[in-house]
C-alpha cells in the first residue's frame, strides 16, 4: 500500500477548457478517499490521471513518495474498478480473476491460491466456474473487485463502482467495501456522486464543484462544519435547512430572526457572537439541518428554544417522521419521533438546538460562522 498526494494538479484541454484548477489533496498510507461531487466537477477526470490515463496538463502526483506522471498505467501499480465492471465475458469468473496474474507470469501454484483467497474474501466460491452473463449485476460487481484484489497493487481506483445497482444492493456493496478496507488496510481513491457513499465509506472526503476542491476533511468534519453553501447543501440527506434571515439583538444577545404565519422568534447564537457582529442589522443565510429542528421529546438538552409552527407535510420514514413547515418563507424540514409528529394542518412545539447551525454571507455563500 501506499501513500497519495496531489500537488496543484491542472487539467486543461485543448480548447481551453479547464476541468481542474489546482487541486492539492495527501492521503496517508491505508486511508480510504472519496471524491465527490455533481456530474462535470472533474472527479473522474482526477481518478483517470491518478491511474494514467490522462494526461496532466500541470502539478505533480505522487504515489508511495514517487512522481508517476511520467509512468505508464501498468508502471503505476494501481488496480482500478470500473462503473461498467468491465469483465471479459467469454471467460469463467476464476479466469477474469487470474488473467492478469497469467499476462504477469505468476506462478500457476500461487494464481490458484490467489483466486481461492480473493473469492473467499468476496463471498463468491460458488461463482468460480460462471461466466459474466450467469450473473446479476452485484454479483458481477464482485468479480472486478476480486480481480483488483489479485493484483495487490499499492492502491486501489473505484470509479462508481455501485450506480448501476439498485438501491438494496447497493447498500450491499457498501458494506463489502467497507469490510474489504478493514480486512486489507488498503489506500483506495473513490469516485461517486452519491453523498451517502461518501459519507459512510471514506475516511477522507474531498467535495469537487467546477474543477475545485471545495472542502477536504473527515466525513464529520465537513457536515458539522462545511465551508460554504454548496457543501452544506451537497452533504447531508436530508439537505441542511437554509433560511433567509435577518440578525438582530435581544437581551443583548445576538441571534436571527425566524417568524412563520403563527409569530416570531428570536434563535440567539451564542456560538457565534462575535463573529456575528458586523451583520447585526444585514440578512444571512441561517443553516441548520433537520435533526436539529425536532420534538421536546427527541431534543435531549434543555433550555432550548422552542416554536409553535404549522404543519404543512409529514413524510414517515420508519425511525423518524420528516415535519415540513414554512420559516421565513422557506420551506423547512424538521425531524421528529414518529409519536410526536403532529398531522398536516395542526401546530406543533418544535425545539431548535442551535449549537451546530451555521451562517452564511447570501452574496458570497461562504461560510461566516
Amino acid at each position: 500500500m501506499a501513500a497519495l498526494s496531489i500537488n496543484n494538479v491542472c487539467k486543461t484541454y485543448a480548447n481551453g477548457t479547464d476541468v481542474l484548477k489546482g487541486i492539492d489533496i495527501a492521503i496517508e498510507d491505508g486511508q480510504f478517499l472519496i471524491l465527490v461531487g455533481p456530474s462535470g466537477c472533474g472527479k473522474s477526470t482526477l481518478l483517470n490521471m491518478i491511474a494514467g490515463l490522462d494526461d496532466i496538463s500541470s502539478g505533480d502526483i505522487e504515489i508511495g513518495g514517487k512522481r508517476v506522471n511520467d509512468l505508464s498505467p501498468k508502471d503505476r501499480d494501481i488496480a482500478m474498478v470500473f462503473q461498467s465492471y468491465a469483465l471479459y465475458p467469454s471467460m469463467s469468473v476464476r479466469k477474469n480473476i487470474s488473467f492478469g496474474l497469467e499476462i504477469r507470469k505468476m506462478p500457476q501454484g500461487e494464481i490458484d491460491a490467489t483466486v481461492e483467497r480473493v473469492a473467499q474474501m468476496l463471498q463468491m466460491t460458488h461463482l468460480l466456474d460462471r461466466k459474466p452473463s450467469q450473473l446479476s449485476g452485484g454479483q458481477r460487481q464482485r468479480v472486478a473487485m476480486g480481480r483488483a484484489l489479485a493484483r495487490n497493487p499499492s492502491i486501489f481506483l473505484f470509479d462508481e463502482p455501485l450506480s448501476n445497482l439498485d438501491a438494496k444492493l447497493r447498500v450491499e456493496m457498501r458494506t463489502e467495501i467497507k469490510l474489504m478496507h478493514q480486512r486489507l488496510k488498503s489506500t483506495i481513491v473513490y469516485v461517486t456522486h452519491d453523498q451517502i457513499e461518501a459519507m459512510t465509506l471514506g475516511d477522507r472526503i474531498a467535495v469537487m464543484k467546477d474543477g475545485i476542491v471545495q472542502q477536504f476533511g473527515s466525513p464529520q468534519d465537513i457536515y458539522d462544519n462545511p465551508a460554504n453553501l454548496f457543501v452544506a447543501s451537497f452533504i447531508g440527506s436530508p439537505s441542511m435547512n437554509f433560511i433567509p434571515a435577518q440578525v438582530v439583538e435581544s437581551a443583548g444577545v445576538l441571534g436571527v430572526k425566524i417568524c412563520d404565519d403563527q409569530g416570531c422568534v428570536i434563535l440567539p447564537l451564542p456560538h457565534a457572537q462575535d463573529k456575528m457582529k458586523p451583520w447585526l442589522g444585514r440578512e444571512v443565510i441561517f443553516g441548520i439541518r433537520p435533526e436539529q429542528i425536532t420534538d421536546a421529546r427527541t431534543a435531549y438538552r434543555e433550555g432550548l428554544p422552542v416554536m409553535a409552527c404549522h404543519i404543512d407535510v409529514i413524510e414517515p420514514t420508519g425511525p423518524d417522521t420528516l415535519v415540513f413547515v414554512s420559516l421565513n418563507n422557506t420551506k423547512v424540514c424538521c425531524r421528529t419521533h414518529p409519536t410526536e409528529a403532529k398531522l398536516p394542518g395542526h401546530s406543533m412545539e418544535l425545539v431548535f438546538d442551535v449549537s451546530k447551525a451555521v451562517l452564511f454571507d447570501p452574496t458570497t455563500e461562504q461560510r461566516i460562522a
